[in-house]
């Protein structure tokens, strides 16, 4: 059998896990530093706690579990043209980070405490048709604040996606920006509310997909001719920031839903500009998150020479009250996690030194080895990476293999070092060789 992993699924070598590594070690610095805790949840989740919360098209998406034992027996015995995926399925692989989330926050209230400020790394499984920068299994990393309907909050989130993609040196990163509430007075002035999902998820691939595909799906859903006529000059805006609001202000001055989605925008923005992220945001009135559960603010991250968003998120109030929790507050992000590894990759932007080895030590015999083994204790003591190669292999195979695992230094001890209470070190990248006494050892490579 010809060895193969499921498609949309990657195995991930050292070296890759190393960049995932600087990835997750680089988000975690900063969301550390904004005050947020890390949480875990299970992969799997009851199929109910999944089910409804991401739309049709997500529902679809969701790859379910099948029952075990005795429940698939009698969900076969019994199955019919009527059957439902559910009769033989009462859990699924959870698709994102964000529902999980609100269902533990109903669960651990007390304990958490609330306004709670949760960080998240942990892969998700989606059904869907695999492609570049489009995995079945990926893993998503969030940071959310739950208990606060304050817009200070999308501040400090979009300031969080502002350093840690300064930090990874992503190239020409836009953080868009809009607002569900607006999207929501759009439809009702154009006398179309009950088909805001519908338009929301249109509107949503008008990048990929196109003005005349996404203006045939609306009236593929029954959107009347007059409502997507209507919508055609507010998908088509154009000026800066205040230029875009005034306009689209223009147009909803009698939705109060609308007003409101652009008087918080007007702030969010508003707040930006004397930090300085001005150049790196973007209002975006046609981005709509095709996700049924955002309120309020909506992000996407987009990069320079990257097909596809490598984030998002937004405000989703209330979604807590789905598990009984009422009036809770909640917004939060997500950071593509395997789109950003390919970034990186593509324009070689990982750091020289994610993947090296501080220190391999030639292994000349047993009696050579015992030399060392005390000079290795103290030298991993003090932080340092270090591997003894296991045989006593020619010189030339050791040191092939201390070029492939990237090795800063090698050390070696024969008869003549060990009478001299000595090493040889020999710096990798100059080629440069040194007899260094034993005790000085760590000092000389600190």
């Amino acid at each position: 059998m010809k060895p193969s992993v499921p498609k949309g699924t990657r195995d991930f070598t050292p070296q890759a896990m190393a960049g995932r590594n600087y990835i997750f070690d680089t988000a975690k610095k900063a969301f550390h530093a904004f005050g947020f805790r890390q949480i875990e949840t299970p992969a799997m989740e009851n199929l109910s706690t999944l089910t409804g919360k991401y739309g049709e098209e997500g529902d679809q998406l969701m790859f379910k579990v099948l029952e075990r034992g005795e429940k698939f027996k009698k969900a076969a015995r019994n199955a019919s043209e009527d059957s439902k995926e559910s009769d033989f399925a009462s859990q699924a692989l959870r698709y994102d980070l964000t529902v999980p989330f609100a269902r533990f926050v109903t669960q651990h209230q007390n304990e958490i405490g609330l306004p709670f400020k949760r960080y998240q790394i942990q892969p998700v499984w989606r059904a869907d048709r695999p492609q570049k920068g489009r995995y079945r299994e990926f893993y998503q990393c969030d940071v959310d604040i739950v208990g606060s309907e304050s817009l200070w909050s999308e501040v400090e989130l979009v300031q969080i996606y502002h350093q840690v993609l300064s930090d990874l040196q992503i190239p020409g990163f836009l953080i868009k920006i809009n607002n569900r509430k607006i999207l929501s007075g759009i439809a009702e002035v154009v006398d179309a509310a009950d088909f805001i999902v519908d338009i929301t998820i249109a509107i949503d691939k008008l990048d990929k997909i196109g003005l005349e595909k996404v203006n045939e799906e609306m009236a593929e859903k029954g959107v009347s001719a007059s409502a997507i006529e209507k919508l055609q000059p507010i998908l088509q805006l154009s000026g800066d920031t205040e230029e875009k609001l005034n306009q689209i202000e223009a147009v909803l001055k009698s939705s109060e839903t609308g007003m409101k989605g652009v008087e918080e925008l007007r702030f969010i923005f508003s707040q930006l500009a004397p930090l300085g992220l001005m150049n790196a945001v973007a209002l975006d009135l046609t981005l709509a998150r095709g996700l049924n559960y955002y309120t309020g603010a909506i992000f996407e991250v987009e990069c320079e020479g990257f097909k596809g968003s490598i984030g998002g998120g937004g405000r989703y109030d209330g979604l807590t009250d789905l598990f009984g929790l009422k009036g809770v507050a909640g917004v939060g992000i997500s950071f593509g996690a395997d789109r950003i590894y390919d970034v990186l990759e593509e324009n070689d932007l990982f750091p020289k030194n994610v993947d090296v080895l501080d220190v391999m030590v030639v292994n000349f015999g047993d009696k050579e080895v015992a030399y060392v083994l005390d000079l290795l204790q103290e030298l991993r003591g003090a932080g340092k990476s270090c591997e003894l190669y296991p045989d006593a292999a020619k010189m030339k195979k050791q040191m092939n293999y201390a070029n492939k695992r990237n090795a800063q230094f090698v050390i070696m001890a024969g008869t003549q070092e060990i009478e001299n209470s000595s090493v040889l070190i020999k710096n990798m990248e100059t080629g440069e060789q040194s007899e260094i006494q034993k005790s000085k050892v760590s000092s000389f490579l600190s």
